[in-house]
């Protein structure tokens, strides 16, 4: 399995007490699964966004990721692993105002240590897959929400991740290219083998999911398969 929790505790400091953001959570996504979580504000999705994207390390349970468990590995090695291995798209894309669409993709590229060569045309595949091979030149200015949301994804893609975890990708746009991003998201996941997971407040787009999972109070309940 790509993505593993198993019994996962997180824990912060308020003031006098401790606040439980996660309380003994535990999720499998393997290949080509697309998997979304629900649930309020303040219910502890993006703290497990964080942990299954080894930023954050839990008090305790086990985290693996593409076969690999991490919570033992040192700061530097889960750099490295969450570099090749995990994919995250956020809610705001933040495209840096003066790079162009392929430019966006091909800084994390070379960031990894890819050569200039290589890095160009997985950019530039990558950017045709979501629908943007006509737009390599644009900056984030001459692109619509959508567009930009799929330049964030294409990003997130660069390194060829098993793992892929996406935040409320359509808070910013209307229903329609909500829509068209998930349906991105769920072909991708298929067509790439890789364990999705998407935590969004848009409860039309959960058909698209093969699992969804509602959390409150730090507590992950599987409420069933969508998709078939």
């Amino acid at each position: 399995m790509n993505l593993v929790l198993e019994d996962v505790v997180l824990t912060y400091p308020d003031g006098d007490r401790t606040l439980t953001a996660l309380d003994q959570v535990s999720m499998t996504v393997g290949p080509g699964e697309f998997t979304a979580v629900v649930g309020p504000s303040g219910s502890g999705k993006s703290s497990l966004l964080a942990v299954a994207a080894t930023l954050i390390q839990p008090a305790s349970g086990t985290v693996s990721v593409a076969g690999r468990e991490v919570t033992r590995l040192r700061p530097a090695e889960r750099t490295r692993l969450r570099r090749d291995h995990v994919g995250i798209v956020f809610q705001q894309p933040n495209l840096l105002a003066s790079l162009t669409a392929i430019d966006q993709l091909t800084v994390m590229a070379h960031m990894a240590g890819q050569s200039t060569r290589h890095a160009t045309a997985r950019a530039r595949e990558l950017l045709a897959v979501v629908g943007l091979a006509g737009q390599l030149h644009k900056r984030p200015h001459q692109l619509s929400g959508g567009e930009r949301q799929r330049v964030n994804i294409a990003r997130a893609l660069m390194n060829g991740p098993e793992v892929l975890l996406v935040d409320e990708p359509t808070s910013a746009l209307d229903h329609h290219r909500g829509e068209q991003i998930v349906k991105l998201l769920e072909s991708l996941t298929r067509e790439q083998r890789l364990a999705t997971v998407m935590v969004t407040h848009d409860l039309a787009q959960l058909t698209a999911a093969d699992r969804v999972y509602s959390m409150i109070d730090g507590a992950l309940e599987e409420a069933g398969r969508v998709a078939a």
